[in-house]
C-alpha cells in the first residue's frame, strides 16, 4: 500500500504538531503507570543483591565456624551469623511483600493495632537425593533406577520449592506436602540400621548457627518447625482491625503453637538451639500469648461504645489482664537460660512491653467500669467482687467491699487510672531503652495514645478540692471466656500420592523387608490348572502349592508374591485382576516373576488387609500409625495420603482363597 501524500503549509504543521502533542501525553500516561512498577523493579534488584551479599557472607563466616576450634573465635563468628541471619529474614520478608504487592492489592487496615513477632523460617542448601535413591533403587528393590528419574526429580523438585514457601495458605498447603511425601519415603527407604546416607543441612531460625545431621527425622523436624513459623507469619500480617482479621490470626497463633508443641513433644535430640525443648516451650507460649492478644482485640471490636457498659468493660479488663498475664508467663521463659542466650533482644523487649501495657489497660477499664458504668444492680455486686477482689463466687469477702456510692466509685476509679498511667508510662520507658523498637513507630503511637487517654480521663476525675490520696487499685484478676489452646497441623488436610509407588506396597516393598526376585518362570496348565491357589490384594501371594503339580515343578512355592504376569507388572493388582489374568492365557504357559521372602514374615501383610504402613521413626516416635490410602494399580492415578493420627482406624478384613484358573 503506498501511503497517502500530505501537502506542504500550515495545515501539515499543525497536524504535526497535533501528532506530536498527542505523542508526548501517551508517553506521560506511560511512565505514570510504569512509575510505580518500576520503582518495584529497582527495589527488587536491590533487594536480590543484598540477599547475595549477605550469602556471601554467611557462607565465609560458616567455613570459619567449622574450621576453627578457638572457643571465642567460634562465639565471635556465632554471633555474626546470628546478624546476617536476621538481616537475610528482613530482606526476604520484604522481598515477599513486594512479590505479592501488598500495599497494593492488600486494604490499609482502619485501625492501629499492636505489632505482633513472626518467627523467621529455616533455611537449608540444596539436596541431592539422586545418588543414594538409586543405588537403593537398583540394589535392594533390583529395578532399573534409571527409570525412576522422574520420581527423583520430582521429589528434589518439591524440596527446592519448600525453601522459599509463600506467606499463604499455599505454602502451608507447600510445606506439609512435602511433610507427608518424607513420611512415606521414611517408611520405603529408611531402616533402623541404616540411613539413607544424606547430609540434611539446616540453619538455626534465631542464631543462624549451621546444623546438619544424616538422620531423616532432622529433615521432618526442620519442616515442621517452618510449618508453625509460616503460621506466625501469616497471624501477622491480618488486618485485625476487623473481626474477621482476628479470627484468622487467632487460628494462625494456635497452629503455630500446636506445631511447635508436636515437635517438642517428639523430637528429643536438637542439633540446633531453635529446635531445643526449651526453645520450642518458649514459642509455643509466645504463640499462645500473642493468639490471646488477638481474641482481647475481638472481643474490644465487639464491646459497646455508648453508653458504657459497666459488665462489659469489666470482662474486657479480665480479658486483657490474661492477655497481660500469658506475656508474663512467655517472658519469663524467654528470661531464663539458656533461652536468653539466643533469643534476640527486642522479642524478650517487645514481650516485656506488652505485658506492661495490657496490665495497665485492665486498669484502665475497671476505671470506666467505675467512673462511666451506670448503677450496678446488687445481684451482680458478687460478680463484680469476684472480678476486683479474687474471691471465688461463694467465698466471703475478704477485704474491703465494693463502693457503691458515686463517690467512692470516683475514687476507686481514679486509683485505677493512676495504675494504668505508671504501667503505660513503663511501657514507653522500656520501648525507648531497645533500639530496634524505637524504630517501630507503630507501637509507639498505640503506647502514646493508650497515656494520653488514660491521662484526659485522670483529669476529669481529679477535682480541686481533692485532697484525700485515694487506696492503691488492686490487681483485676485475669479471667478469659476463650483460652486457645496448641492445634497441631492437620497433615490429612493435603493429600499427596507416593512419588515412588511404583515400587509396589509399603507392606512388603520397603528397606525393612529382605526378599529374592525370581523369574521369569514358565507355568504351563495342566489338566488340575496351574497347581497354586491365590490369596490376597496388592500383591497377590501364592497361599498353596498343589505338591507334584506343574508350579511346584517350575519351582513356586508357598508365600510368594507375584509381582509380573506375563511381563506385566501386577504389584499392584487385586486378587480377581490376577485372576481373571490366569484365566486369560487360556491353554498357553504363563510367564510369572515372584519374590520370595527370605525371613520369616518379611513384613508381609496379612491377606486381604491392604497396604499396613509402618510408622514412621525418629521424630514422631509416640505416633502409633500413619493412616495412608492404599494406593490403586500402577496405571492408576494413586490414591493420596490421608495424613498421621494418633491410631489409625482399620476396618476388619477377611481372606480370600481363589484357587488357580482351571482348564
Amino acid at each position: 500500500m503506498v501511503p497517502e501524500g500530505r501537502p506542504d503549509g500550515a495545515g501539515a504543521g499543525e497536524e504535526s504538531a497535533r501528532l506530536q502533542a498527542a505523542g508526548s501525553v501517551r508517553k506521560g500516561c506511560d511512565l505514570l503507570a510504569n512509575s510505580r512498577h518500576g520503582c518495584l523493579q529497582s527495589r527488587r534488584a536491590q533487594i536480590h543483591q543484598q540477599i547475595n551479599r549477605e550469602l556471601r557472607m554467611r557462607t565465609g563466616a560458616e567455613n570459619l565456624y567449622r574450621a576453627t576450634s578457638n572457643a571465642r573465635v567460634r562465639e565471635t563468628v556465632a554471633l555474626e551469623l546470628s546478624y546476617v541471619n536476621s538481616s537475610l529474614q528482613l530482606l526476604k520478608e520484604e522481598l515477599e511483600g513486594l512479590d505479592g504487592n501488598v500495599d497494593a492489592d492488600q486494604p490499609q487496615s482502619e485501625g492501629i493495632t499492636v505489632p505482633m513477632i513472626p518467627l523467621g523460617l529455616k533455611e537449608t542448601k540444596q539436596l541431592d537425593w539422586a545418588t543414594p535413591l538409586k543405588e537403593l533403587i537398583s540394589g535392594h528393590f533390583g529395578e532399573d533406577s534409571a527409570s525412576y528419574e522422574a520420581e527423583i526429580r520430582e521429589l528434589e523438585d518439591l524440596r527446592q520449592a519448600t525453601r522459599t514457601p509463600s506467606r499463604s495458605e499455599a505454602g502451608l498447603e507447600l510445606l506439609t506436602a512435602y511433610y507427608n511425601q518424607l513420611c512415606f519415603q521414611e517408611a520405603r527407604f529408611v531402616t533402623p540400621a541404616r540411613s539413607l546416607g544424606l547430609l540434611f543441612h539446616w540453619y538455626d531460625s534465631l542464631t543462624g548457627v549451621p546444623a546438619q545431621q544424616r538422620a531423616l527425622a532432622f529433615e521432618k523436624g526442620s519442616v515442621l518447625f517452618n510449618i508453625g513459623a509460616l503460621h506466625t507469619q501469616i497471624g501477622a500480617r491480618q488486618d485485625r482491625s476487623c473481626p474477621e482479621g482476628t479470627s484468622s490470626a487467632v487460628e494462625a497463633f494456635q497452629r503455630a503453637a500446636g506445631a511447635f508443641s508436636l515437635l517438642r513433644e517428639n523430637f528429643s535430640h536438637a542439633p540446633s538451639p531453635d529446635m531445643s525443648p526449651a526453645s520450642l516451650s518458649m514459642l509455643e507460649q509466645l504463640m499462645t500469648a500473642q493468639a490471646q492478644e488477638c481474641v482481647f482485640e475481638g472481643l474490644s471490636l465487639q464491646a459497646p461504645v455508648a453508653p458504657p457498659d459497666c459488665l462489659a468493660q469489666l470482662r474486657l479488663a479480665q480479658e486483657a489482664a490474661q492477655v497481660a498475664a500469658e506475656y508474663r508467663l512467655a517472658h519469663q521463659t524467654m528470661a531464663q537460660p539458656p533461652v536468653q542466650d539466643y533469643v534476640p533482644f527486642p522479642w524478650t523487649t517487645l514481650v516485656h512491653v506488652k505485658a506492661e501495657y495490657f496490665r495497665a489497660l485492665a486498669h484502665y477499664h475497671a476505671a470506666l467500669a467505675l467512673c462511666d458504668g451506670a448503677p450496678v444492680a446488687e445481684a451482680e455486686l458478687p460478680a463484680l467482687e469476684q472480678i476486683f477482689l479474687g474471691l471465688p463466687a461463694s467465698s466471703e469477702p475478704r477485704g474491703p467491699a465494693l463502693p457503691q456510692e458515686q463517690e467512692e466509685r470516683r475514687k476507686l476509679g481514679k486509683a485505677h487510672l493512676k495504675r494504668a498511667i505508671l504501667g503505660q508510662e513503663e511501657a514507653l520507658r522500656l520501648h525507648a531503652v531497645c533500639r530496634a523498637l524505637r524504630r517501630v513507630d507503630l507501637l509507639q503511637v498505640v503506647l502514646a495514645q493508650a497515656l494520653q487517654r488514660s491521662l484526659a480521663k485522670y483529669s476529669e476525675l481529679d477535682l480541686e478540692d481533692d485532697f484525700c490520696e485515694a487506696a492503691e487499685a488492686p490487681d483485676v484478676r485475669p479471667k478469659t471466656q476463650r483460652r486457645p489452646e496448641g492445634r497441631p497441623p492437620s497433615f490429612s488436610r493435603v493429600k499427596v500420592a507416593d512419588i515412588f509407588h511404583r515400587l509396589g506396597p509399603l507392606s512388603v516393598f520397603s528397606a525393612k523387608n529382605r526378599w529374592r526376585l525370581a523369574g521369569p518362570i514358565h507355568v504351563a496348565r495342566g489338566e488340575g490348572g496351574f497347581g497354586f491357589t491365590l490369596r490376597g490384594d496388592a500383591p497377590v501371594l501364592i497361599a498353596a502349592v498343589v505338591p507334584g503339580g506343574r508350579a511346584a515343578a517350575a519351582g513356586l512355592k508357598e508365600g510368594d508374591y507375584i509381582v509380573s504376569v506375563n511381563g506385566q507388572p501386577c504389584r499392584w493388582w487385586k486378587h480377581a485382576d490376577v485372576v481373571a489374568q490366569l484365566k486369560g492365557v487360556g491353554d498357553e504357559a504363563v510367564s510369572l516373576q515372584v519374590l520370595t521372602p527370605l525371613q520369616p514374615g518379611g513384613g508381609a501383610e496379612a491377606p486381604g488387609s491392604g497396604d499396613r504402613r509402618p510408622a514412621p521413626w525418629g521424630l514422631l516416635r509416640s505416633q502409633e500409625e500413619c493412616a495412608w490410602e492404599t494406593p490403586g494399580p500402577a496405571q492408576a492415578s494413586p490414591r493420596p495420603l490421608l495424613g498421621w493420627s494418633r491410631k489409625a482406624k482399620r476396618g476388619k478384613t477377611g481372606r480370600r482363597l481363589s484357587p488357580a484358573p482351571q482348564p
